[in-house]
């Protein structure tokens, strides 16, 4: 166990380093040299821990990058080679590519469980999507993409993760692209498939935040009630902190009972950005 536990923590270690340069070169056996292994037994760890070489992760990062500097009006052939592309060449065939999975089963801590996941740079930060075959079962938003990695890894150590397109069922840029624009566009919420787990009462919780209509705000206290339990009041706060899918389930809505934010794990800066959002797109 202490040595699976080590051997996640150097990939993890190389993941962050690939992400901190990602318009770098980087060759293997330099990048198994910075986390202290061998680039053979780093090749082999990185793709079963996070689904995709170190070489397709890097990749990955630079599509992006290239991304998110064209949503913002550089100009198309400078975004490519500031994302780290060398040339036009293959880019345009990659940016478009789907991710996905299709699962046999959910069991305890994703056993037996392939999950699909994608990254992508939105405007409320780094975010992370993904799914098994019934749908969305993870959203997170970090400062990094190896944190909301590490955090997928954490809440589904024993799945399959991967990001392989070949194996492409479920279109996951495109439901992020989707929420993002239902966001700050005001486009309509995106019918996005959810593949919910937890006790019965978290249950009851989230099934009544999907309830709450944009620009709306609730308290905790209402919550409870909500669910025909008015006492549950700090329980029902709990549930709303154990949601892992960001938005799609709106725990951001849930305020406590003198006005003020609460809690919310993706952080209160994020929390009151995405109700200023929602709030002027209702006003």
């Amino acid at each position: 166990m202490a040595e699976n536990s080590g051997s996640i923590e150097k990939v993890l270690l190389a993941a962050q380093f690939i992400e901190d340069n990602a318009n770098e070169v980087l060759h293997l056996d330099v990048l198994a040299k910075e986390v202290g292994i061998s680039a053979f037994y780093l090749q082999r760890k990185f793709k079963e821990v996070l689904g995709t070489s170190p070489k397709q992760f890097q990749n990955s990062l630079r599509i992006q990058r290239l991304k998110a500097s064209l949503k913002s009006g550089d100009d198309i052939s400078g975004a490519i080679y500031d994302a780290g592309f060398g040339s036009t060449s293959r880019v345009y065939e990659q940016v478009n590519k789907n991710l996905g999975m299709t699962p046999s089963s959910y069991k305890e801590g994703g056993k037996n469980e392939q999950i699909a996941y994608a990254l992508r740079e939105t405007s409320f930060g780094h975010m992370i999507m993904a799914a098994t075959g019934r749908g969305v079962c993870f959203v997170h938003f970090a400062e990094s993409f190896t944190t909301l990695i590490h955090a997928l890894h954490q809440e589904f150590p024993h799945a399959e993760l991967s990001t392989t397109p070949e194996d492409m069922q479920l279109n996951l840029d495109s439901w992020i692209i989707a929420l993002e624009a239902h966001l700050v566009d005001n486009k309509p919420k995106p019918n996005i498939p959810l593949h919910i787990h937890g006790t019965a009462f978290q249950l009851r919780v989230w099934k009544f935040l999907n309830s709450i209509e944009d620009g709306n705000i609730v308290s905790y206290k209402d919550v409870a009630v909500g669910i025909e339990a008015p006492k549950a009041y700090r329980a029902a706060a709990t549930a709303c902190a154990a949601n892992n899918i960001a938005v799609l389930i709106p725990c951001h809505r849930v305020l406590r009972g003198d006005g003020k934010l609460g809690g919310y794990r993706w952080g209160l800066d994020r929390k009151k950005q995405l109700l200023a959002t929602e709030q002027k797109q209702h006003a």
